[in-house]
């Protein structure tokens, strides 16, 4: 197992609302319990998550901004932001990276952890949503080269938000992992986090993922010798 992350603040940034929580949750409130603080930034609204044809959008955006402020609560998140870009709408554009940006040097964060924009597929069941490959992709860009040259979003130095350079990212749902992190005794938290997405695990939901988030931090876990555990693929850069 890698050195632990560098102290100080740390920035998540994920496509929609709940997907810090399944991918990354008991890492973040790991941290936040350890005294550091974690932010979130939620770059889409979220407001296609659902299978009813009949829903109203603006109102599940706002549900589901209302569940991510719970869900933050329950990890111990510093604070919560999203953004208005509609679900499955997201695409790296200056504007976007410039908002990540702009989030990277008000937090100047020691790590960014988001998700692996190279993975398309996992297994022979599941294609990666657009979204989240975007966020991550966005995410990247705007660390490098974007928040840390003044010469990138030159306007945000004029408001007094200076460059700031990201000494980690941590990337999760990766097919490449490098790094492997106990969260033993905050699985309960990631999931009681989760549970606050009360529209997104309506049903059999809930039941498959206290079935399934158990059973990969579990096989993490046995990497590294601990109950459980969550993979990232870890870039070093300063």
């Amino acid at each position: 197992m890698a050195d632990e992350a560098p102290e100080g603040p740390v920035l998540a940034c994920f496509a929609h609302p709940d997907d810090a929580e399944i991918s990354s949750g008991g890492t973040l409130a790991k941290w936040a319990a350890a005294g550091r603080d974690v932010h979130l930034l939620v770059l889409t609204n979220g407001d296609r998550g659902s299978n009813d044809p009949h829903e109203d959008r603006e109102e599940l955006a706002r549900t589901r901004a209302q569940e991510q402020e719970a869900a933050g609560r329950v990890l111990g998140l510093s604070s919560v932001r999203i953004l208005e870009t509609p679900d499955g709408e997201l695409e790296n554009t200056p504007g976007v990276r410039a908002a990540v940006a702009r989030r990277i040097r008000e937090v100047r964060p020691a790590v960014v952890v988001g998700c692996d924009p190279t993975t398309w597929f996992m297994g022979n069941r599941y294609m990666n949503h657009a979204d989240h490959r975007t966020a991550g992709a966005v995410t990247v860009d705007a660390v490098f080269p974007g928040a840390g040259s003044p010469l990138f979003f030159a306007e945000q130095l004029d408001e007094g938000l200076e460059a700031w350079s990201v000494p980690e990212v941590w990337l999760a749902w990766s097919r490449e992992p490098n790094h492997t992190e106990d969260v033993t005794g905050f699985l309960d938290a990631k999931i009681a986090a989760l549970e606050a997405h009360i529209s997104q695990v309506k049903g059999d939901m809930l039941g498959f993922f206290k079935e399934w988030l158990p059973a990969e931090a579990e096989e993490n876990g046995r990497r590294i010798g601990v109950q459980h555990a969550e993979s990232f693929r870890r870039l070093t850069l300063g």
